[in-house]
């Protein structure tokens, strides 16, 4: 039972991605710093996979892919703004949209919070497309139900139509 004062502990899962420089020291300083932010307690990583860009221009290199299940007591607008700050620090420079990047961190979901504003959608909105998010997320979480669709990640991962391959590289990185 929750005392008086006593914050409150969501669960949320975040997805790290990188395809520039070297990938794999990257993903793991995203989930590092993450780890190390005050109100966020890491609780699971999925393994780490590897895939060709989606979207975006030509000739980027594949993506390392994982995803973070943590508990926090932040709000989702503060996680996210946390989470940017450690893109910000790893080097990442927004210059073109769905461009390469050193890291990525995106917010995928939030308990079960559905929330649509000028600096945050949740649940990620294309979250159901990505079967580079759905995969990782699946290691963790396959019976989580996608608050604004009602389905299982499971169900949405078996859902898509064939893709570019998503690699499983390793569980322990």
């Amino acid at each position: 039972m929750k005392r008086a004062g006593e914050p409150l502990w969501q669960q949320a899962w975040i997805g790290l991605g990188s395809n520039q420089g070297d990938r794999l020291a990257l993903v793991r300083l995203g989930r590092a710093e993450l780890a190390a932010t005050e109100g966020v307690r890491l609780e699971a990583s999925s393994a780490l996979y590897c895939t060709a860009p989606v979207g975006g221009p030509a000739g980027q290199a594949d993506f390392y892919n994982a995803v973070v299940q943590l508990a926090t007591c932040l709000s989702p607008l503060e996680l996210l703004r946390r989470c940017l700050a450690i893109e910000q620090r790893a080097g990442r420079k927004r210059l073109q949209h769905w461009g390469p990047r050193t890291l990525d961190l995106d917010l995928l979901l939030y308990d079960a919070t559905c929330i649509t504003t000028a600096e945050l959608c949740l649940p990620h909105p294309r979250l159901h497309q990505r079967a580079f998010v759905l995969r990782p997320l699946c290691d963790l979480v396959p019976r989580q139900r996608h608050p604004g669709l009602g389905r299982s990640l499971a169900e949405l991962l078996a859902a898509l139509p064939a893709g570019p391959a998503v690699v499983r590289l390793r569980s322990d990185w």
